[in-house]
């Protein structure tokens, strides 16, 4: 019968035509169902509530079907998988019982190994060059010595710096 969960259904029911998946039935029955009771028609709300439970069954039906079909899809690859398994194990066995007459080529500790010391070619590599392979170091500048605060002198009796020169905190703005 198809996937009932998802299709989509149309019931004609006392207020008319309803459509939509059977849980958007079931949903809009059971509103219909409370909004009977509100208006204390006891005998629609049952209409309602009837329908509602109808679908419902239905529902669960079809997923019981689903979760069966389910188990049984994952009990039928277990034993697909353990089948596998045990032919691997066997080709194995059978593999090992012939002896070392054939090397076992999965052992790649005894291949040959890559040379990994660089060429000394001539030729362009098509290659990024990145810094790590930039061996010269560029000079680096020498940095120019900081400006020389200036100390101010001691002030006089009657407040003055003396020499003329800004006092405080002005002479090291002035001085740089």
């Amino acid at each position: 019968m198809g996937n009932i969960v998802n299709r989509v259904f149309e019931s004609s029911g006392p207020e008319g035509k309803v459509r939509g998946t059977p849980q958007q039935i079931i949903d809009k029955y059971n509103q219909l169902a409370r909004d009977a009771q509100l208006g204390n028609d006891r005998v629609a709300a049952e209409n309602f509530q009837q329908h509602a439970e109808h679908y419902l069954r239905m529902l669960g039906a079809a997923q019981k079907d689903q979760d069966a079909r389910r188990e049984q899809q994952e009990r039928e690859n277990r034993d697909r998988q353990a089948e596998r398994d045990r032919d691997r194990e066997r080709s194995d066995r059978s593999r090992r019982a012939e002896g070392d007459a054939q090397p076992d080529n999965t052992d790649m500790s005894n291949a040959p190994q890559p040379d990994l010391e660089p060429r000394q070619e001539a030729e362009e590599s098509s290659l990024v060059e990145t810094p790590e392979s930039q061996k010269a170091e560029k000079p680096k500048r020498p940095r120019k010595p900081r400006a020389k605060k200036v100390q101010p002198e001691a002030p006089t009796q009657d407040g003055d710096a003396g020499s003329g020169q800004p006092s405080g905190s002005d002479a090291t703005e002035a001085a740089e």
